[in-house]
C-alpha cells in the first residue's frame, strides 16, 4: 500500500470506468485533476456528492480540471446508480466513475482505512496538477459529505500560487487580497506587483490578487 505525499507524482493506473477503459495520466493530459472516492454505490451521501459535482462540472472545466470518481463496485452497478442519480437529482453525469472491484486503485492511493472500515473506501480527495504531481489530499469519514465549494476554492489558490510569488491567507476566496512571498524583497515588489501592497509587518505584506 502506497503512502502518497504532497509533491509526489500521482500513481498512474489503467482501469475500467463508466466511460470505458482509461490510463489515468493519459486521460488527464494537460489538465488538472480531482480524484475522489466513495464508500459504495447506492449510498445517500455519495448520491448528493455526485449530483453536486455534476452541477459544478462547468466550474471545474473553467479551471482546466477533470473530475473522476471511484467506488469499489463494478461498471454495471455504477451505471444503474448513475441512472438513479440522474432521475432523482435532475442532472447529467458528465464525468467517469472508476470501477475498482479489485481495490487496486483504492490500495494504490491508500483510500481504505481499516480502523474506519476494512472493505470500503473513505471519502478521499486528491487534487493533481497538470504536472501530474499531488497538490492536495483531503480525507473525510464516510458519514460526512464533502464541501465542493472548498475544493474549487483550493484549486483557485493552487493555480494562482503556481503562477505568482504569493500565498493565500485564511478564508481567502477568488478576488481577495493575497500574501506576497517572504522571498520577495520590498524593493522588488513594485515590478512584480504593480497594483501596490500593504506592509503590515516585514513578513506580512498584502497585495491585490495579481491575475484579476
Amino acid at each position: 500500500m502506497a503512502t502518497i505525499r504532497l509533491g509526489d507524482i500521482a500513481p498512474d493506473f489503467t482501469t475500467n470506468t463508466t466511460q470505458g477503459q482509461i490510463s489515468f495520466h493519459e486521460w488527464l493530459g494537460d489538465s488538472w485533476g480531482v480524484l475522489f472516492s466513495h464508500p459504495s454505490d447506492f449510498t445517500p451521501v455519495c448520491t448528493t456528492e455526485l449530483d453536486t459535482v455534476a452541477n459544478y462540472y462547468t466550474q471545474f472545466e473553467k479551471r482546466n480540471t477533470k473530475v473522476i470518481a471511484l467506488s469499489v463496485d463494478g461498471v454495471e452497478s455504477h451505471l444503474k446508480w448513475i441512472k438513479d442519480i440522474e432521475e432523482t437529482q435532475n442532472v447529467t453525469l458528465q464525468y467517469p466513475i472508476i470501477a475498482d472491484e479489485s481495490k487496486k486503485v483504492a490500495d494504490l492511493y491508500d483510500m481504505i482505512h481499516p480502523n474506519a472500515d476494512n472493505t470500503l473506501t473513505v471519502r478521499s480527495v486528491f487534487i493533481i496538477g497538470a504536472d501530474k504531481k499531488v497538490k492536495l489530499i483531503l480525507t473525510y469519514p464516510a458519514s460526512t459529505g464533502r464541501n465542493f465549494d472548498e475544493i474549487l476554492r483550493v484549486i483557485d489558490s493552487l493555480q494562482l500560487t503556481a503562477d505568482y510569488s504569493v500565498a493565500t491567507p485564511a478564508n481567502w476566496k477568488d478576488g481577495d487580497d493575497v500574501v506576497i512571498s517572504p522571498s520577495i524583497k520590498d524593493e522588488d515588489i513594485p515590478a512584480k506587483f504593480p497594483k501596490g501592497f500593504n506592509r503590515i509587518k516585514y513578513y506580512l505584506r498584502m497585495t491585490p490578487q495579481p491575475n484579476k
